[in-house]
């Protein structure tokens, strides 16, 4: 009962902030311009933002047979757009989601309950995801340092060095990793000291880097196919840095599939940028329906599980 009165509680405040975007926003001006939409530039958005998650499906899958897990491509694509329609069903963000990718990948394994490849597979995913989020994101702010530097009051100069370096150090912390492992003292790490130690570390590290990499490029290309489709056409930069707040904010556990903080994010982002507080919202409802089309389709395209695993993928749907 706890847990369904938190989930109803999210999905509350998520229905609430959205409600709230709205108003400020102008209902009217919002459908108006989601109406006007250009049908080209949203099919091109949908397909890249399903490319994405290609790309992030096979990521996860070589991280899963580098812990000790192998999953066929297929499956993980799979399991991948499934949990894409549970993060934009379930409240929680993408927790809902991540679960059920580790559930299912134990028993696709046939791995026991205290096998820690399955679950250390989808952490380790969502951080190498995070990690070059971040890292775009901060080099979009850079290069975007003329137009957010006045609104935070700063030099562009020291803005653009401060992004710069920042993003850097960003960059160099996993490659810093074994050696910080090899200081702590954490039980629950040892699986990771012990991938950290492996020969082939640093050709894992490279994969994640180049596969996350290409995952933020083509999610913010997504997400500026869907501002071209309401007329917001803005420079690469400006998409680059937007995604970090964005997709940050619409991952947080407050409400539903991002509902609602994803449009606030979307509005704060591309105010310097001159995009009115409609548009601004419509750019983050098509991504989030670009989230629930890909569930859908990921369902259709790939099959629903069959078999024992099959099975046991459907009782742990929730």
């Amino acid at each position: 009962m706890k847990r369904a009165r938190k989930a109803l509680i999210r999905g509350l405040l998520g229905l609430a902030l959205l409600v709230v975007v709205l108003v400020l926003a102008d209902p009217a001006r919002v459908a108006s311009q989601l109406r006007q939409a250009q049908p080209g530039w949203l099919l091109a958005g949908l397909a890249v933002a399903i490319a994405s998650n290609l790309v992030s499906a096979l990521r996860w899958r070589a991280l899963a047979h580098w812990l000790g897990a192998p999953v066929a491509a297929r499956d993980a694509c799979r399991w991948y757009f499934q949990a894409i329609g549970l993060n934009a069903l379930l409240p929680g963000a993408v927790v809902g989601g991540d679960l059920y990718r580790a559930v299912v990948l134990r028993r696709a394994s046939h791995a026991t309950a205290a096998a820690l490849a399955p679950g250390w597979s989808v952490v380790l995913d969502r951080a190498s995801g995070l990690w070059m989020l971040c890292a775009i994101g901060g080099l979009g702010a850079a290069a975007c340092a003329g137009v957010l530097a006045p609104w935070l009051r700063l030099p562009a100069g020291a803005f653009a060095a401060l992004m710069l370096a920042g993003t850097l150090l960003w960059l160099a912390l996993p490659w810093a990793l074994p050696w910080l492992l090899s200081r702590s003292r954490g039980g629950w790490l040892a699986p990771l000291r012990a991938a950290a130690a492996r020969p082939d570390w640093r050709r894992q590290l490279v994969w994640q880097a180049l596969a996350s990499a290409a995952v933020q490029v083509l999610s913010a290309l997504a997400l500026a196919c869907g501002g071209l489709a309401l007329g917001v056409a803005l420079p690469a930069a400006v998409w680059a840095w937007a995604i970090a707040p964005v997709f940050l904010m619409a991952a947080l556990p407050v409400s539903v599939g991002g509902w609602g903080t994803r449009e606030a994010a979307a509005v704060a982002a591309l105010a310097p940028f001159a995009v009115a507080a409609p548009a601004a919202v419509g750019v983050g409802v098509i991504y989030g329906v670009y989230g629930l089309a890909q569930g859908a389709l990921g369902a259709l395209a790939f099959g629903l599980p069959r078999g024992a695993d099959g099975q046991a993928a459907r009782n742990d749907q929730y």
